[in-house]
């Protein structure tokens, strides 16, 4: 898989002007941020490993792919990353679901944890890390670090907007993880949030600002 792969898909990028929008409300933008985890999703799991298993179809017999191994790790990076959680849960119900809570300190801007609960096995398991943004890096590096302390090394990075400092930061902490995103846009401001963005993704999601 690349290292970076930018889904401009039509949809995809026709939800998420809609989202930027600043009068869009915030059911409108769960339910849009949902739609949107589903149509990248498919790109985030492209290189899952199949196996052959024998079934009969209609007409005759034959060997079909299926998912290998233990179905895929599903981490969310709290609060925000919920809203594309449900989304991908939606292409991978057999997923199973970890979350890690980081906040961003406000005058360092550094990640500090205060929750983290993952499923077993991660180093059999594809383990997909969804946050809808890639701003700093700093949450995301931190949340891959913890993961790959605890076993995980298939890991992919799921965000809906990045900036260049983030991917930057990000690639050269985890060069070995590919980043999926909708957008890569201009820069960081003084307050480390992405311009021209979408503003905070979870108190847009939640109505909390």
């Amino acid at each position: 898989m690349l290292s970076l792969v930018v889904v401009d898909h039509p949809l995809v990028q026709h939800k998420l002007t809609l989202m930027r929008q600043k009068h869009t409300d915030s059911a409108t933008f769960r339910m849009l941020l949902g739609e949107i985890a589903l149509l990248l999703a498919y790109e985030l799991t492209r290189e899952l490993k199949t196996e052959p298993i024998a079934i009969e179809t209609p007409i005759a017999p034959m060997q079909a792919p299926v998912l290998a191994g233990e179905p895929p790790a599903l981490i969310s990076i709290l609060r925000a990353g919920n809203g594309l959680l449900e989304g991908v849960l939606k292409l991978i119900p057999t997923a199973a679901v970890g979350h890690v809570g980081l906040y961003r300190d406000p005058q360092t801007l550094e990640p500090v944890q205060y929750y983290f609960k993952v499923p077993a096995k991660l180093d059999q398991r594809a383990v997909l890390v969804v946050d809808p943004m890639l701003a700093t890096g700093h949450s995301a590096i931190a949340a891959v670090t913890r993961l790959k302390e605890k076993g995980a090394r298939d890991l992919r990075f799921l965000c809906l907007l990045s900036a260049p400092e983030g991917i930057a930061a990000f690639q050269a902490a985890h060069p070995d993880v590919p980043i999926v995103t909708a957008a890569i846009d201009e820069r960081l401001n003084d307050h480390g949030y992405i311009v021209p963005g979408l503003g905070d993704a979870g108190d847009r999601m939640y109505g909390t600002r």
